[in-house]
């Protein structure tokens, strides 16, 4: 396999747009950070900065969230590079680009307990709509997401699961260097798995 990432300051027309994603809360900020130290430079523009509920940065692009909207000018500029795109906005990329998509995967009672205390702490009401509405819902957009990037010519995908890289960051950092040619930092990726964070685990017994 030729090299994914010949130059990262000069990108081929050709070269993919490697894009994190998958539902709020699942571990995308830690994905990107690992991505930034395996050696992908993010696209971000620091306007969200860290917090308690992301101690290590959200990695988030403003424009992303006018995907659609129409702003997708800034898409030639993420070539060679990495980009957060929730779930929801990720039909809205425009076709003539090739991505790579990281798709990271959590148990949803873990989504909901992050989410949860994010609202707390906003002093949002966490109440709005129930766990098992919103549980309902999140799994009714997940399947549908996954349907949609399995029928997309110009997009392939790799899964990862949250609690499989805190687990083993050295295994789930070595798939994904393999899924985008072979050229990242694997330890550097692997030393910025922060176990620390994995504040809202789901008990063992429960279902994924």
């Amino acid at each position: 396999m030729k090299k994914f990432f010949k130059s990262l300051f000069q990108p081929e027309d050709n070269e993919a747009v490697v894009v994190v994603s998958g539902l709020p809360r699942s571990g995308t900020s830690m994905l990107m950070s690992m991505l930034d130290a395996g050696g992908i430079p993010p696209i971000t523009d620091n306007i969200r900065s860290a917090d308690e509920d992301n101690p290590k940065g959200y990695y988030e692009f403003e424009r992303v969230k006018a995907l659609d909207k129409g702003d997708t000018a800034w898409v030639a500029d993420a070539q060679g590079k990495s980009v957060k795109v929730i779930s929801a906005l990720l039909k809205y990329l425009p076709a003539d680009y090739q991505y790579r998509v990281i798709y990271i995967r959590r148990n949803m009672p873990e989504i909901l307990a992050s989410q949860r205390k994010m609202l707390v702490r906003r002093g949002e009401d966490p109440d709005k709509i129930d766990d098992q509405q919103m549980a309902a819902l999140f799994e009714k957009h997940v399947s549908q997401v996954e349907q949609w990037l399995g029928e997309q010519p110009n997009i392939a995908v790799l899964y990862v699961h949250y609690s499989d890289i805190l687990a083993d960051p050295e295994k789930e950092t070595r798939r994904i260097n393999d899924f985008l040619g072979g050229d990242l930092q694997v330890e550097q990726m692997a030393e910025a798995v922060d176990p620390d964070l994995y504040r809202n685990r789901q008990q063992a017994g429960q279902d994924h």
